[in-house]
């Protein structure tokens, strides 16, 4: 049965709703909740063109709003079944994120969808909300790319940030070369490909990697039977040097695992130990087979090498193991910050309306306590 739009704002009383709108995936439901209510492709079929499109591949401004109006409005009346006027909404982000894209999602939800306020939450610090701790290293790996960010008691170290174009997509471009090389005439689509990797590859170990492209190379792993319309042999070595990109160094002798070493190094001196000691991994990416185990080695082995002995001086690396999987750790750190009753920083939408911009909290003119983006409590 259809609800009707009474029923829809009867169920926005007392709701706060957490997005967290990735580049792959998005995840929704409500503060004080453990899951999100969903997961679901960050994606729409265009009105215009019945194409489906990606909502973070927009050609220009006026694309992506047109976009995000499509992609809320299902995300509202479909998924999260509430209605959206004068609702508070809570919007996982990174701080590395395009302002373009935060500003045209701004003015969807205050112009077009009429919600109550936004607070914009940084993912990586919403993310440490999970572990009661206050100081913790951030690795997020995403589909398009990899962001690590430092938190020393509740303060991001914004001048040790790191990033990488190192995420899913580089992977699935690998396997879709192989397996269109070896089956040119199946039809190997992004879907396919992403199960495959989810259900048979794996991060091999530092001591396989390091002979795979010698002459010492260790017989590959066995080769599996995908299932599907029609069956896909997956081959061994496919299996195995999937992620291998994640630890390829480029020109700049960069890779997923300097990432971490290069932001403790930008961090003050009696930080680096406690950051070392304290990583959070975030990210669908980080759940790959073998994913931390190879990290943990990778970080082992280079920071013994001289470019970072003399200037590090750590020997120890520790994870925390958050209480959901890691591709949901940041939306769960906006479902507890939304249950509590903090003097917190949120747009509201007169204040929004009145000067058409979203406020830029490390801008010293947003935080004067007579303008208008004060703390609203």
């Amino acid at each position: 049965m259809m609800r009707t739009y009474e029923d829809l704002r009867l169920l926005r009383e007392n709701k706060v709703v957490i997005f967290d709108i990735g580049s792959a995936y998005t995840k929704f439901g409500y503060a004080g909740e453990p899951n999100p209510r969903g997961i679901i492709r960050t994606e729409i079929k265009c009105p215009e063109t019945k194409e489906l499109r990606k909502i973070y591949d927009y050609k220009n401004t006026e694309d992506l709003y047109q976009l995000l109006v499509e992609f809320l409005h299902v995300l509202f009346f479909r998924h999260v079944l509430i209605s959206p006027k004068d609702s508070r909404v809570i919007i996982l982000e990174s701080l590395l994120a395009p302002t373009q894209f935060r500003d045209t999602l701004a003015k969807v939800l205050f112009r077009h969808f009429e919600i109550g306020s936004i607070t914009f939450l940084p993912a990586h610090l919403a993310s440490i909300g999970t572990l009661g701790v206050n100081s913790a290293l951030v690795l997020d790996v995403g589909y398009k790319e990899a962001t690590l960010i430092p938190i020393f008691e509740r303060i991001p170290i914004l001048k040790a940030w790191q990033a990488l174009p190192l995420g899913g997509k580089v992977i699935h471009e690998y396997l879709m070369k192989s397996l269109k090389e070896i089956y040119p005439n199946v039809d190997i689509t992004e879907k396919l490909v992403e199960d495959i990797k989810v259900r048979t590859c794996f991060v091999t170990t530092l001591e396989r990697a390091a002979k795979l492209a010698t002459a010492e190379m260790p017989n590959p792993p066995p080769a599996v039977k995908y299932p599907g319309i029609k069956s896909i042999i997956i081959p061994g070595e496919v299996r195995e040097k999937a992620f291998e990109m994640l630890w390829e160094r480029d020109n700049d002798n960069l890779s997923i695992s300097t990432m971490i070493l290069n932001a403790i190094m930008q961090c003050p001196i009696d930080t680096r130990r406690t950051l070392a000691e304290n990583i959070l991994l975030i990210g669908g990416t980080t759940m790959a087979k073998g994913f931390a185990s190879r990290l943990k080695s990778e970080l082992l082995t280079l920071v013994k090498s001289n470019i970072y002995f003399e200037k590090l001086k750590i020997e120890t690396f520790m994870y925390h193991t958050a209480p959901s999987k890691p591709n949901y750790t940041a939306w769960l750190g906006g479902a507890i910050f939304g249950t509590v009753n903090l003097p917190v920083r949120y747009l509201t939408k007169e204040n929004y309306l009145k000067s058409g911009r979203v406020p830029d909290w490390v801008n010293l003119m947003d935080n004067q306590k007579d303008e208008s983006f004060a703390y609203n409590i």
